[in-house]
């Protein structure tokens, strides 16, 4: 069982995965902040306790992604926040045990967006960052539903293969970039 000292050592450790977690959900850091602190709140008197570390963090991740769709509903800005498909990759992500540090896999992000089409990079903008629906994002660019389904996916795909591609490459160099 993790002490009140330990969960709180933990807390403070994962605070900024955490926020992050609260942001990808609000897309707004002072109500991202406001989350992790309910969080912790929350972890910090429940009556439940903590076998270790992991189980703690797991109850966090998906607590944090719930407060932040809490609160998305009394700003009623649903529209800006994730796919809940999405939501749930990025939730099983944290909650594993990454390989490759996290600065690595942004880092290797921003590398294959930069590499990726104006159109792709135009598409994800409107879609993830901008807050539009799929059905925004077609009327947007004038393209059909189906095709802006079929691009995201494809999309999707081809970032996740250019990461694992660019941090197989990093580990074959003993971490150093090419």
């Amino acid at each position: 069982m993790l002490s009140e000292p330990d969960i709180l050592q933990a807390l403070m450790k994962w605070r900024t995965r955490i926020s992050a977690a609260a942001w990808l959900v609000v897309h707004d850091a002072h109500a991202a902040e406001d989350i992790f602190q309910n969080v912790a709140l929350k972890a910090m008197t429940r009556e439940v306790s903590f076998e270790n570390e992991a189980a703690l963090m797991s109850w966090t991740f998906i607590t944090a992604r719930r407060e932040g769709i809490d609160w998305l509903r009394r700003h009623q800005r649903e529209t800006l926040c994730l796919d809940a498909e999405i939501l749930e990759l990025l939730e099983h992500e944290w909650q594993s045990e990454a390989a490759h540090p996290a600065g690595a896999k942004v880092e290797a992000l921003q590398e294959c967006l930069a590499a990726a089409p104006e159109s792709a990079r135009r598409l994800l903008k409107l879609r993830y960052f901008d807050g539009y629906s799929c059905e925004e994002v077609a009327e947007q660019m004038g393209i059909g539903l189906n095709a802006i389904y079929k691009r995201v996916s494809r999309l999707h795909e081809s970032l996740k293969e250019c990461i694992e591609g660019k941090l197989s490459h990093a580990a074959g160099n003993g971490g150093q970039a090419p």
